[in-house]
């Protein structure tokens, strides 16, 4: 099970979690969200964070070009796109050659057959739980409504993961999980991540 920490910009707060060696480190471009990157963020830091993990920046109804703009000043290697992207604009930024995160949030009203047309343009979905805004809600949808995907594509589990519940996801074996994705619930103040807390449970558990 790979591990993705999100919503991160402290230098030495990051280069707590660096030592952890994540597989995934989520980098939030969405303006609207007190976990924004840019312009608070030390540049040159993240540019010199190892290949061997992996920086995705998070992005909510932004513009493709503008997308582009941040992959080469950030050095981001994968994307996660959290809004009301198409398929279309999927496909377009895949000739980044960048791995394409699709994110959905999940409802008890959540029609898994949306899914379909994004499988070609994606390489992974992320489900997170249906709530107010994108992503960072703190709270667990519930899993078995997951019953209802067909497994085709791996992805990444969010919503509400916290020490408490991380545990558990283990015993979702027969579901196509290839990541679990914490944030809010390991955290002191926004952006701000418990490190000893994600040692003694996400790694602890998953490492």
């Amino acid at each position: 099970m790979k591990i993705k920490v999100c919503g991160m910009r402290d230098s030495q707060n990051l280069q707590e979690l660096i030592a952890l060696q994540p597989d995934y480190i989520g980098l939030i471009f969405y303006a609207k969200s007190p976990r924004y990157v840019v312009d608070l963020v030390d540049k040159e830091f993240i540019n010199q964070i190892s290949k061997d993990i992996q920086k995705v920046g998070v992005f909510v109804n932004e513009s493709t070009e503008q997308i582009t703009t941040f992959v080469k000043e950030y050095d981001l290697n994968a994307l996660q796109l959290h809004g009301k992207e198409t398929p279309a604009q999927c496909e377009e930024l895949k000739s980044l050659g960048l791995p394409i995160i699709k994110a959905f949030s999940v409802g008890e009203d959540f029609d898994f057959n949306q899914l379909e047309v994004y499988k070609a343009s994606c390489d992974y979905f992320l489900f997170d739980t249906k709530g107010k805004g994108y992503g960072g809600n703190g709270v667990t949808f519930d899993w078995e409504l997951l019953q209802g995907y067909d497994n085709e594509k791996p992805f990444f589990l969010s919503g509400g993961l916290d020490a408490q519940n991380i545990s558990k996801v283990k015993e979702l074996s027969s579901l196509n999980i290839y990541a679990v994705d914490v944030n809010s619930k390991f955290e002191i103040e926004p952006a701000f991540k418990d490190i000893q807390l994600l040692q003694e449970s996400v790694f602890k558990e998953f490492k």
